[in-house]
């Protein structure tokens, strides 16, 4: 029996601002646009690692057919479809939207450190020359500055209501720390039970904080840098507090670290980080970090020598140890705020030098 030739699939086209491009179905217009012509639709709900929302509407385009514009990021791309993402008439709309959202702000200027997105609304406002002032009058939101937890800033005089904090608390991390309370100018980001977040769900992973597009949720560690000077700079590395090998980029201004933010990009995390690869970086430049080697003398005390000295003196450690009472009394525990290139040579030390497997990370408890 001769198979019958299965049927060529039809390729999806559409035409975004007179230009045909292809897509796959179940994308949305928003996601074909950017995909082929780069970020040119603003949005402020939209974070795609997220379920779309539509809640700005500031991604609205024409479809030719459709009465009135639709929302981008929740329209579903269809074959033949044609979109106009910017005229005169939407840019209009968009700026009136960031009026009227901005004039509900204490203030939308804040410190880059807040967070990897928190200068997207500034960046809006400042583009379509929004700050007009038109629509000044009632503000939203009432920060909680009296929270404890030493991590995260809820200033929520600069919440816009886009819930990209809950959402990414509940569909990323799958927290549920963290919820909406009421409506209108009174809508509130909360805890349950409106507590502190150390009395909550929270983890402290970071991840409202990095997605919060206004700075209402702030990198507290960061901001306590603020009169550091100096540009903000952006080394990319890896986590080490762990094996699963997190992407970070350490912030930086001149010699000194201000914080650490998730790697968008990150093959292993996506933009997530745990609370220890967040913010457990002070140890870096802590007062209280050795920066001489010390000796302990018979009388208890601890001696400050240098480094051939002490590399000599713990070499004849070892050596006296393995003579008394084996190679299997040695173990070796490498520090998770090591270099990965530290923790390698830990092992190679313990199990070429002693031949034994007596080796672990700290990073693993």
């Amino acid at each position: 029996m001769i198979a019958e030739a299965e049927p060529e699939l039809k390729a999806l086209t559409m035409t975004v601002d007179n230009q045909t491009v292809n897509f796959t179905e179940g994308e949305t217009i928003y996601q074909v646009a950017t995909r082929h012509l780069g970020e040119k639709i603003p949005t402020l709900c939209y974070d795609d690692r997220l379920e779309a929302f539509g809640g700005c509407r500031l991604c609205v385009v024409e479809v030719e057919g459709m009465r009135a514009p639709v929302a981008s990021c929740t329209t579903k791309a269809t074959d033949g479809m044609k979109v106009t993402t910017q005229t005169a008439k939407i840019e209009k709309y968009r700026k009136t939207l960031l009026e009227m959202v901005a004039s509900e702000n204490r203030s939308v200027d804040v410190d880059p450190l807040s967070g990897y997105a928190s200068q997207e609304l500034r960046t809006l406002v400042d583009h379509y020359d929004a700050r007009t002032g038109r629509f000044a009058g009632k503000k939203s939101g009432t920060s909680n500055y009296d929270d404890k937890n030493p991590f995260i800033l809820r200033d929520y005089d600069n919440c816009i209501s886009c819930y990209r904090c809950v959402r990414v608390c509940a569909e990323q991390e799958g927290d549920y720390a963290i919820n909406v309370m009421n409506r209108g100018f009174a809508t509130q980001i909360i805890t349950e039970f409106n507590s502190e977040l150390r009395d909550s769900q929270c983890t402290f992973c970071g991840q409202c904080v990095q997605t919060c597009p206004t700075g209402a949720l702030g990198d507290a560690k960061a901001l306590r840098a603020t009169e550091v000077e100096g540009k903000i700079e952006k080394t990319r590395s890896i986590c080490p507090y762990c094996g699963v090998g997190c992407s970070v980029d350490i912030m930086t201004r001149g010699q000194k670290i201000v914080g650490v933010q998730p790697a968008m990009d990150g093959p292993a995390n996506k933009g997530a980080l745990c609370i220890k690869g967040q913010f457990a970086f002070d140890f870096v430049q802590h007062e209280d970090r050795l920066t001489q080697p010390l000796i302990k003398q018979e009388d208890g005390t601890f001696k400050e020598v240098d480094w051939d000295t002490a590399l000599d003196a713990a070499a004849e450690g070892y050596r006296k140890v393995l003579e008394k009472y084996g190679r299997h009394a040695i173990y070796g525990v490498a520090s998770g705020r090591a270099p990965h290139e530290a923790a390698y040579t830990m092992q190679k030390f313990i199990r070429a030098g002693f031949g034994t497997n007596y080796i672990d990370n700290c990073s693993r408890a």
